[in-house]
């Protein structure tokens, strides 16, 4: 009997001991009243998510660890269209998408692509956290989502070749590209008279190494990093398309956020969009000697004669049709007259 009670005040004993060391880790994993996840589909190094860790760091600091964001980049959630599913449904609560891929279900989002519409980056900021970015946030938030108000860079879109430079639309004509599956990159390069491909682009070396294409099309960062230069010997600065990651949250977790933490994440999830904005654009110039140093050959061709090929075959008229008059007028504001 005293050796049963001996050992059940030890086995007290510990366990009070071991509740005292535990307690505090966990009251400090549990101190997050809210805990949220933001998935996308970049990898771990890119400036967008290296931004995201300070701004989570920022803002678990500002609402004194009632918010914390986990981050899931490289597509550890899924694809991009599991994610924009799990977006709707509330799986996680925020996602960064391409206005390109989110227009299969907002189809204005991917008016900022339209082929040589903004000449550099100040045309499209002033774009895009303007009139024709509101527009575009107003459409997203009746499809029941939330939009932050910046909007991420994912940068300019360059040519590259295996064959040739592209200096001039002509140059175009019967050119074998790769291109996403989308609509607006296949209708933009068939008013070259190009011969487009739609490749996912986890195909896109082997397509380009084995001869199926001739090109492709990414911005620089992408072209360095997926090693295209081994497969492709010109990189033309065709700046073509634009596209940029829409920030965005399920409503009803942003709902269920008391109105001072909504602020407080907004507020850094808006100043950490600007700062990755400088970033990518310090990469994309850092890149180009990166791609100069492995051999490859770049050139810098004036847009203008490809925008007038695009009116004449056109492609303007075309999209304008399907945008509508007010989301084309807005961009119209920006760039100047398309169509």
């Amino acid at each position: 009997m005293n050796l049963s009670r001996r050992t059940l005040l030890k086995a007290s004993a510990a366990a009070t001991l071991a509740g005292g060391l535990g307690a505090p880790l966990v009251a400090r994993a549990q101190q997050a009243e809210f805990s949220y996840k933001f998935a996308n589909n970049l990898p771990d190094v890119h400036p967008l998510n290296i931004r995201a860790k300070e701004m989570a760091a920022a803002i678990k600091d500002a609402t004194k660890g009632r918010f914390d964001l986990q981050i899931f980049p490289n597509n550890q959630l899924g694809s991009d269209t599991d994610m924009l599913s799990q977006i709707r449904s509330g799986g996680v609560e925020f996602f960064t998408l391409s206005g390109l891929i989110l227009a299969t279900l907002v189809p204005a989002a991917s008016i900022s692509g339209i082929g040589f519409a903004f000449p550099d980056y100040a045309t499209v900021w002033k774009a895009m956290d303007g009139d024709l970015g509101a527009h575009i946030r107003g459409e997203i938030t009746k499809a029941n989502l939330v939009v932050m108000d910046k909007i991420w860079d994912n940068g300019f879109r360059q040519t590259t070749s295996s064959t040739k430079p592209i200096n001039t639309p002509e140059d175009l004509k019967g050119f074998k590209i790769r291109v996403p599956v989308s609509p607006l990159w296949t209708s933009m390069f068939k008013a070259f008279d190009a011969a487009p491909a739609s490749i996912n682009f986890s195909e896109v070396y082997s397509a380009l190494q084995t001869k199926v294409v001739e090109g492709q099309e990414n911005p620089l960062a992408l072209i360095v990093t997926a090693k295209l230069y081994e497969v492709q010997k010109y990189c033309s600065l065709t700046n073509h398309m634009w596209d940029g990651f829409w920030f965005l949250a399920n409503r009803r977790a942003w709902e269920k956020l008391p109105a001072d933490v909504r602020a407080i994440v907004a507020d850094n999830i808006n100043a950490a969009a600007l700062k990755q904005r400088a970033d990518l654009e310090k990469l994309a110039s850092t890149a180009q000697d990166e791609l100069k140093a492995k051999g490859m050959i770049l050139n810098q061709p004036a847009t203008g004669p490809f925008r007038d090929k695009l009116r004449a075959a056109g492609f303007y008229a075309e999209w304008k049709g399907k945008y509508g008059e007010q989301a084309w007028a807005l961009l119209e504001k920006s760039v100047g007259k398309l169509a």
